[in-house]
C-alpha cells in the first residue's frame, strides 16, 4: 500500500511464511510467521514492508459479527480502542483453516459465506478465552510527519464510530459532521477519501448489519426490523438488502434457517 488507509472492517491477517511490518496508528509493528493479529480497520494503517516469500491470509470482517460475538467483550472493547491484537496462542490448524476461509469467500457462495461467519465467531471466542496481547503498546513510535494528515484521519475515525453508535437513529450527513464540528462537505470529502465510502453509504451498510443480525435471530417481520435498523421506508430497505446480499431479507432467513435447522428437525 502506497498511504495509510481506513476501512470500516475488522481486519483478521495471519502470517504463513515469512514476515510482514505494519505502520499502525503512528507505530511500526512486525509479525512474524505464526502469527495471528486482529485490528479495526478504522484506525490508520499500512503494510510498509515485507520479506520476500511472505505469504498471509487477510479476512476482513463485518462489525455486526463481531458485535453479535459472545464473551468477546474485553477483545471487542480494545479493538474499538485501538488495539493491535495479537494471539498468545495460535493453534495447529490456524493455517489450514484461515486458507480455507478466504477460498471459501472467494467462491462467492452465500452457504459457504455463512459457514465463514459462524467459524470466525468461533475462533474469535476462542482467541478471547486463549489470551491476547496489545502489541503497539511495546511497539516503537514512529517519527512524526504528517501530524496533519492524521488528524484527518481521526476526524473520520471518530465519524465513523458516531454512524455506528447512532446508525438506528434519524442521522443524516449533516449530523454525522456536526459530531465532529466539520463543514458537511468537507466531512463528505474526508470521509470518501478516507474510508471509500460516501457517508450516506456507510449509514445503509450499518444499518443492514444490524438488521441482518435481527433477521436471523428473530421472529420480528421484516417491516418492523427494517423501520427499527433506521430505514424510513420498507421498499428502500428491500432495495438496498437484495444489492447487498443478492436474495431478498424474507428469503435470507428461510436460506438461513434452512441451514442452521438443527440435523433432526430437516426433512
Amino acid at each position: 500500500m502506497t498511504a495509510p488507509h481506513m476501512h470500516s472492517q475488522f481486519e483478521f491477517n495471519y502470517v504463513l511464511e515469512g514476515a510482514m511490518t505494519y505502520w499502525f496508528d503512528d507505530h511500526i509493528i512486525e509479525v512474524g510467521a505464526g502469527s495471528l493479529v486482529l485490528f479495526w480497520g478504522m484506525i490508520p494503517h499500512q503494510t510498509i514492508a515485507r520479506e520476500p516469500g511472505t505469504h498471509f491470509s487477510c479476512l476482513y470482517i463485518p462489525s455486526a459479527v463481531l458485535l453479535g460475538v459472545q464473551s468477546c467483550d474485553g477483545l471487542r472493547t480494545a479493538l474499538f480502542e485501538g488495539a493491535f491484537a495479537v494471539a498468545r496462542t495460535c493453534l495447529p490448524y490456524d493455517p489450514e483453516q484461515t486458507e480455507r476461509w478466504r477460498k471459501d469467500l472467494l467462491t462467492g457462495d452465500p452457504l459457504l459465506q455463512d459457514i465463514v461467519r459462524e467459524e470466525v465467531s468461533a475462533r474469535l471466542r476462542r482467541l478471547e478465552r486463549d489470551g491476547w496481547h496489545d502489541i503497539r503498546a511495546v511497539a516503537r513510535p514512529e517519527a512524526p510527519g504528517a501530524r496533519a494528515a492524521m488528524k484527518r484521519l481521526a476526524k473520520v475515525e471518530l465519524m465513523a464510530r458516531f454512524i455506528d453508535e447512532h446508525a438506528c437513529d434519524d442521522i443524516d450527513v449533516a449530523s454525522v459532521a456536526r459530531s465532529v464540528e466539520l463543514h458537511p462537505n468537507y466531512a463528505m470529502d474526508l470521509f470518501r477519501r478516507g474510508v471509500g465510502q460516501t457517508i450516506v453509504q456507510y449509514i445503509i451498510r450499518r444499518r443492514l448489519d444490524i438488521a441482518l443480525s435481527v433477521l436471523v435471530s428473530t421472529e420480528q417481520t421484516v417491516a418492523d426490523i427494517a423501520f427499527q435498523a433506521g430505514f424510513k421506508s420498507l421498499s428502500r430497505f428491500y432495495e438496498a438488502f437484495t444489492s447487498r446480499f443478492g436474495m431478498s431479507p424474507n428469503r435470507y432467513r428461510r436460506h438461513y434457517r434452512q441451514v442452521y435447522r438443527p440435523a433432526g428437525d430437516r426433512i
